[in-house]
């Protein structure tokens, strides 16, 4: 029995968007198809390595970073992230401080208390679905599903920072 090498077609563009239908749809050039997110590394890189998967589950694209895609394709993308879990739920903000060129966080998450680092120009962002999204240094995601149910002293530390 022969076996048959399977050669990656050649590398286009991933454009992502979000359809009327819901769905999350993957256009490779020409083709277009809905997907799914699939984390492949989840703690260690959990923006990294991301699996864009059929109905069948069959992967139609790994996204190694994506910040290699186009600004609304990444927008799309961590939405997705959001949806799919394995985001780090914040639940509380303890503290937030600034040094050169970083700023330092103290949290508490749904897995329990965390700190990270951002950068100073990267700031939460807000999500078309609720809530708001930060990105830290590793590029691990920190969710807060519903900033104005956080507790006072949280609510006036995220919000300085809130774009």
């Amino acid at each position: 029995m022969e076996t048959e090498l399977l050669i990656p077609r050649e590398q286009t563009a991933h454009t992502l968007s979000r359809r009327a239908d819901g769905r999350l749809w993957l256009t490779l050039g020409e083709d277009a198809s809905p997907v799914v997110v699939r984390r492949c590394f989840p703690w260690t890189a959990p923006g990294r390595f991301v699996s864009l998967r059929d109905d069948r589950n069959t992967e139609l694209a790994l996204i190694a970073d994506p910040d290699e895609l186009d600004g609304e394709s990444r927008r799309v993308l961590e939405e997705a992230l959001v949806e799919a879990g394995f985001v780090l739920e914040v639940t509380g903000v303890a503290a937030i401080e600034e040094e050169v060129e970083i700023r330092h966080w103290t949290v508490t998450t749904r897995q329990g208390p965390r700190t990270f680092q951002t950068r100073l120009d990267d700031w939460p962002h807000a999500l078309s679905g609720g809530g708001l999204l930060i990105r830290d240094v590793a590029g691990d995601l920190y969710h807060v599903s519903a900033p104005e149910r956080l507790d006072a002293k949280s609510r006036e530390l995220l919000w300085a920072y809130v774009d």
